[in-house]
Parts: C-alpha cells; structure tokens; sequence
C-alpha cells in the first residue's frame, strides 16, 4: 500500500475476511468476543475495517474459527498493512472519525460516481466556496479551525491531479439547483462555476447537469451519494475491493456495500444521468449561469 491509499483498503478486507471465516465457523459475535475475552465492540470494530488491528488478534482470531494456515498467514500480512497512514491523520481533529473511512477509500479509489443535489462536489469544490460553506457547517468553530478544515478538503483534491498511483475517474452529475444555489456571495460563485469549467476539462473528470426542467427522478430522492469502485489488487491477480456507496449527514454518514444497496444507488444514479446534459452542454449551462449571475 502506498502512503496516499494508507490502511483503509487492507482494514476492509481484513475485517470482511474475519467475519467470512467466523460466520462459517457458526461463531456468533458474542461467542467470539467470550471466547476471547474481547469486547463485543472490538470485534466488531475489526470486522468493519474501522482500526488497526493487531496480529496477535488475527491469530486468535483464525485460531477459534478454524482457519488454515495459509490463510492465516496471509491475514497476518494484511493486520501489519492495517498500521499504515494517510495524509489525512496529520490533521487530526479537523477530519471527524466518521469521515476518516471515507477519505482513505477516496483516496483507493479507482472511480468516483456522484450525484450532488445540494453543493459542488468537494472535490471540485474552489477555496473561497469551502470557506463560505464551513462558515455554514461549523457556525461555532474559530477561523483557524475552520481554516484547518479547509486545507484537508484541498489536500483531498490532489488525488484528481496525482501521478501515482493513477488518479481515479470522476463522473460528477449535479442538480442544476447546486449551481444556481448562492454560497458566499457574487464572487465566490462566479470563482467556483468558473473553476467546475476548468475541472470539467480534465481528461479524468466528467461534469454533467441534471436541468431543473428534467422534474422528479430517483437521484432526487435518493439524496447526494457518491459510489466508489475499486482497482484489481497486486498487479490484477486479487479481486477488487467490493464498490460501496457513500451518503453524508449532518452529524455522521452510511456506507452501503450490501448488494441490493448498491443495485438501487447503480439505478438512481443512471436515472440521473440518463436525464443529464452532455458535458459539452453542461458547459453551456454553466456559463449560461455564470452570466445571469454576473448581471444581477
């Protein structure tokens, strides 16, 4: 694992793996956690790929659930993987724990499919547009801590424009409403709509427009979600890490990786997509908009 992917991915597999084995076992979480001595929490803390894990642990683990030897090793390797971290640990208080699954899988991933109903996808987001917002979303928090949160949203950025490992693809589709949506005022929405221009000429980025004129649609109700798919592993000869969908709220977020999950989050966001724009339309749409808001 590089220093930009850090230790999401192998904490997923890891985790995914354990809970396999021990379900096969016919373990129930609280059999394993007294058969341990562990924490009901700490197992399933492993099993959801939300920490470290020690070797040690894997070990026992593979011990209860009767797990080969070859196997066993292999998972040990991926527990010493499960250390490593990502830029994003050095901004500490200014990434919220919920958040930090995100970024580290952000940052694995192979493909970005978004559909945006309320703001600018975050990674296309400009400085003065993430300023406006965290005024916003953290009305109590001093400028320098809003100031910290800043710099993590632009660091995430690089990924798009990073030489290694190859910068995932971003499919952003956006609701003509996140356009016209005024945040921070006539200059900062001027510097953004202009900004999603340039991103857009990326050869790795797409931005589509959903009109407003398009009506009702399943992206719509579904909300702003992201789903992000995964590259092969160890040079094409492991399986991708399984897709899973990402959906924020106010004080935490869902990550969906259930199979009918992300069938119905595939389907809303084709049905946005579907009644989107072209890119080369999309971008006359904006700049269409960039002018109205010049003139008022």
């Amino acid at each position: 694992m590089t220093e930009d992917v850090g230790s999401t991915v192998p904490r997923r597999q890891l985790g995914r793996l354990l809970r396999q084995f021990r379900t096969e076992a016919g373990v129930t979480l609280d059999a394993a956690a007294e058969a341990l001595e562990y924490s009901r929490q700490k197992i399933w803390r492993i099993e959801s790929g939300l920490g470290p894990v020690r070797v040690l642990d894997v070990k026992a683990m593979c011990e209860l659930y009767h797990v080969s030897a070859e196997m066993t090793e292999a998972m040990r390797g991926l527990a010493a993987e499960t250390k490593s971290k990502g830029w994003w640990h050095a901004y500490g208080d200014a990434v919220p724990s919920w958040f930090e699954l995100y970024v580290g899988l952000e940052a694995a991933a192979a493909s970005l499919r978004q559909y945006q109903e309320t703001v600018i996808p975050g990674l296309l987001q400009t400085r003065d547009y993430i300023r406006a917002l965290a005024r916003v979303d953290q009305p109590t928090a001093t400028d320098e801590e809003r100031e910290h949160a800043v710099q993590v949203r632009l660091q995430r950025q690089n990924l798009l424009t990073r030489r290694l490992p190859q910068p995932p693809r971003l499919d952003a589709v956006i609701s003509e409403a996140v356009l016209r949506r005024r945040v921070g005022g006539q200059a900062v929405m001027v510097g953004q709509l202009t900004g999603l221009l340039e991103a857009s000429e990326r050869p790795n980025v797409s931005v589509r427009v959903v009109p407003l004129a398009a009506g009702p649609h399943i992206g719509a109700v579904a909300g702003s979600f992201v789903i992000l798919d995964f590259p092969a592993t160890k040079g094409g000869r492991a399986a991708p890490e399984p897709s899973i969908v990402y959906s924020e709220s106010l004080t935490g977020a869902l990550y969906l990786d259930k199979p009918g999950e992300l069938q119905a989050y595939g389907a809303a966001f084709a049905s946005a997509a579907r009644l989107a724009q072209a890119e080369a339309e999309s971008r006359d749409t904006i700049k269409r908009i960039i002018g109205e808001i010049r003139h008022d």
